[in-house]
């Protein structure tokens, strides 16, 4: 069987039973361009694949998917009148979107008040804390990248971190979610920078880092062109302490941008897909991950992305709630959400609550490290 019937197979085996006559209205609104644009192309890329192979089956039961995709270019008001508009002119059932945590609040302030469930693909901890009824995502949390970070610093005895981020969204969110959990690991902050992703030069606040006593670990909480940026600063500047990237950058394309020479070594937390092919056999997240990863790159020519199994990630938990909801009225779409228990993707396996609409914990996050240009597993 090929990877593109592998992953069909998988996907329709969720059964969805709806009436021969529906059509499930799917919206999205992507960051396919923009300082996000490396991250949202390969969600728009998962999506289309998904929905065209699901349709091309004759949907599910006879239900069609028609999806509706706006590119918000990574600008939150943008995304704003995009899901003003996926709601009130193309009368979607559901949302998957939001590259950023800027345009995922954005739009998740529309949803909510049209009580259509959305389906989240950034990091930022305020998108589920606190919880919205009609508001979900699949990424970890930037708390929880930041906790995998501070447990490998605390593994090697590294205690004083520099921390220097983004002021977008992303950035500002992660910066303060690792100040808040810092202590739980013992570590202390001994720098703290900020640069406007717009920057292309970091290097006087990284000269700031460099002239502080006793630093260990510099973390670098922004994503996408900035942080590329960044790295090629660090480098530049011959600095050889170990550096940490976001969960932001955990993509093919964040070694393009930046280069192989200049990001070996670095660390991050990522998810099993980036390592689909080194997970023991025996690893539930092993099937889901080599399926998507086959099928993308056999459709696209070009490798996965933590981004795109994020969206992959979302589309399967929205076609189980469908199924199990055996309906399309966004009421019942977003209550079998809330009900998901033990669903095996990409990032994670995932189990929602009425007070958890994240689903995961730390254990669906693996450290990773670039050597030679390619991603391996530290833990």
């Amino acid at each position: 069987m090929n990877a593109k019937k592998v992953l069909i197979t998988g996907l329709v085996a969720l059964g969805v039973a709806m009436p021969a006559a529906a059509e499930l209205r799917l919206g999205a609104s992507l960051s396919a361009t923009g300082p996000a644009g490396t991250l949202g192309d390969l969600e728009t890329r998962t999506l289309e694949m998904l929905v065209e192979e699901i349709n091309s089956k004759g949907g599910i039961d006879g239900a069609k998917i028609r999806l509706f995709m706006y590119d918000d270019g990574s600008d939150a008001n943008k995304s704003r009148t995009f899901a003003t508009r996926l709601i009130e002119d193309d009368e979607v059932q559901a949302i998957i979107g939001g590259t950023t945590t800027g345009t995922s609040m954005s739009i998740s302030s529309v949803a909510e008040d049209a009580e259509i469930p959305f389906i989240s693909l950034a990091g930022g901890l305020e998108i589920i804390d606190p919880v919205k009824p009609y508001t979900f995502k699949t990424p970890h949390t930037d708390r929880m990248a930041c906790a995998k970070i501070f447990d490998d610093m605390q593994k090697n005895s590294w205690t004083n971190a520099a921390l220097i981020g983004s002021t977008d969204g992303f950035g500002a969110s992660m910066q303060a979610q690792c100040k808040a959990v810092a202590p739980d690991y013992g570590i202390k902050i001994v720098a703290d920078e900020t640069y406007d992703p717009r920057d292309v030069d970091m290097t006087a606040q990284l000269a700031k880092i460099r002239s502080t006593a006793d630093v260990h670990a510099v973390i670098n909480a922004g994503f996408g062109q900035s942080a590329a940026v960044m790295a090629r600063n660090y480098r530049q500047m011959g600095m050889e302490l170990p550096y940490y990237a976001s969960h932001g950058n955990a993509s093919q394309g964040y070694i393009d941008l930046a280069g192989a020479d200049v990001l070996e070594g670095v660390r991050l937390p990522g998810t099993a897909l980036l390592v689909a092919s080194m997970l023991a056999e025996n690893d539930p997240q092993k099937a889901p991950s080599m399926a998507y990863k086959k099928a993308f790159e056999e459709r696209t020519g070009m490798p996965v992305g933590t981004f795109g199994g994020y969206a992959y990630d979302a589309f399967r938990i929205l076609m189980d709630a469908v199924s199990r909801a055996k309906s399309a009225d966004p009421a019942d779409i977003r209550n079998a959400i809330e009900e998901t228990k033990g669903l095996v993707g990409t990032t994670g396996i995932y189990t929602f609550s009425p007070t958890d609409h994240l689903g995961l914990d730390l254990s669906a996050f693996r450290l990773l490290q670039i050597r030679d240009g390619k991603w391996h597993i530290i833990d």
